[in-house]
């Protein structure tokens, strides 16, 4: 509701990352100036310690679900029942004079330095939400039941809300539980036909579907990292459908690119068809993409093989960040964004993911891609997570680091890992060493955190003292 209620009424929706630092949640708040929050009961006990670090915040909106308590003091903060406000409202005719007023914001997960924030216009959501409707984007249409297993405060919740009511769809939204099983619950008993989530959602649901009612599936598009070839392949033997892989970031409102297949490309051996499924497909019409040599602005050629820095722009992709001196940092003079991704594109104009700049790992002068040993690795029957560091080497400068999570009751040694990989990667690409983790550490919105695990690990091999 108030995905539409406060951009419709003239006033800017900037939803909170309530998994942030309680010192990030001040410093959005206060950059961003807000004056009005709502949010549900439960989450007050998180938010009462910091309503006093709130500079420009005058009312709380409680939206009672069922648990938590309101908090004796909140100090000149105004409070309102949410419920309330609604029986006592008028409705109001939604008159935007100018398509270019800023209609919400979402700050970036901040895994470095203070997030940055993301302005989104009217205009750039309309278009964006046109992209999701089109038919070789995620194609939503009336008859679909769409269900966004995406946190509401990232990224336009990947813009799913806004097609939905747009195309008159159905909204299924997840509650409080979000295990493999009750997704897959709400998955078979809703007859979902698009089902929206990260990797590491759908490694979980993909056990709770065995056996079950799966028809009504069209599409699982899934974003935040690069899905691996072995998951994809998993959901297409077990329901019939390989997972639709999705590319973007909260600076591209996000939906940017879509992995699905051209018609002569649906008539190629079920291998060739799973290794196209690895890229992110083709830019979304209004999105321009190009790779450039790291530091320049200079092109590369789109050979499948030329890699170098993703960067696009285009009608719904940001060309600044608000209010923030390290704007130059990710946006190009003539308006290109910097992604930090590293990608290669080939000649039809399919982009694929190498890594981020920050993941990849420089042994003796080389790059090597976590990505690629990661999805590797993933592959394994064994295995359900990997993450692959670079850890530092006297000799090398870098060297890699297998972070292991095996599947329950599975047992596997560093060598058999090894091995496993020996003949898949370059010998020199090779983990020096494996771990084994009882789970691979995830920022906020669902990503793998290889910070925490650059950060655990940095002693790891060297001599001690």
């Amino acid at each position: 509701e108030l995905y539409f209620a406060a951009p419709c009424t003239g006033r800017v929706l900037h939803t909170l990352n309530i998994r942030l630092f309680p010192e990030q949640l001040t410093y959005i708040v206060n950059h961003a100036e807000d004056e009005v929050i709502f949010a549900d009961k439960s989450l007050l006990g998180l938010l009462a310690p910091l309503l006093a670090t709130f500079e420009t915040v005058r009312h709380l909106v409680v939206m009672d679900d069922g648990a938590g308590q309101i908090p004796d003091d909140v100090g000149e903060i105004e409070l309102h029942d949410y419920e309330e406000l609604l029986a006592s409202a008028e409705p109001v005719e939604f008159t935007i004079d100018d398509e270019n007023r800023a209609a919400s914001m979402c700050y970036t997960s901040g895994t470095t330095g203070n997030p940055k924030g993301v302005v989104y216009t009217h205009r750039s959501t309309f278009l964006h939400t046109m992209g999701a409707l089109m038919a070789d984007s995620v194609g939503i249409s009336e008859r679909d039941r769409v269900l966004p297993v995406v946190p509401m405060f990232h990224a336009n919740a990947w813009g799913l809300a806004h097609a939905g009511v747009a195309a008159g769809a159905d909204l299924v939204m997840p509650g409080a539980d979000l295990s493999g099983k009750g997704l897959a619950d709400l998955i078979v008993n809703e007859r979902v036909t698009v089902a929206a989530g990260v990797p590491t959602i759908w490694m979980q649901v993909l056990p709770e579907l065995k056996d079950r009612d799966t028809s009504s599936l069209r599409a699982i598009p899934c974003g935040g990292s690069a899905v691996p070839r072995a998951l994809s392949e998993a959901y297409r033997a077990q329901t019939g459908l390989p997972i639709l892989q999705a590319w973007g970031m909260t600076e591209t409102s996000p939906v940017a690119a879509v992995c699905n297949l051209d018609g002569d490309e649906l008539n190629l051996p079920d291998d060739e068809q799973a290794e196209l499924r690895t890229t992110c497909g083709r830019a979304l019409f209004g999105v321009e993409c190009r790779v450039v040599e790291p530091g320049t602005t200079v092109p590369l050629a789109w050979d499948g093989e030329s890699s170098g820095e993703l960067q696009c722009r285009g009608n719904w992709i940001a060309s600044s960040y608000y209010d923030d001196d390290r704007a130059g940092e990710s946006f190009t003079d003539d308006g290109w964004l910097r992604t930090g991704d590293v990608a290669v594109v080939d000649a039809r104009g399919r982009v694929k993911l190498v890594d981020r700049t920050k993941d990849l790992i420089k042994s003796g002068g080389e790059w090597i891609s976590s990505v690629e040993i990661e999805n590797e690795l993933m592959s394994h029957p064994k295995i359900v997570e990997a993450a692959v560091i670079g850890i530092p080497d006297e000799k090398w400068a870098e060297r890699p680091l297998a972070c292991v999570v095996l599947a329950e009751s599975a047992e596997l040694s560093a060598q058999e890992v090894r091995e496993y990989l020996a003949g898949k990667v370059a010998k020199w690409q090779l983990p020096d060493d494996v771990v084994f983790i009882d789970e691979v550490p995830k920022t906020s919105v669902g990503k793998f955190s290889k910070k925490t695990l650059r950060e655990r690990f940095a002693e790891h091999g060297q001599p001690s003292a």
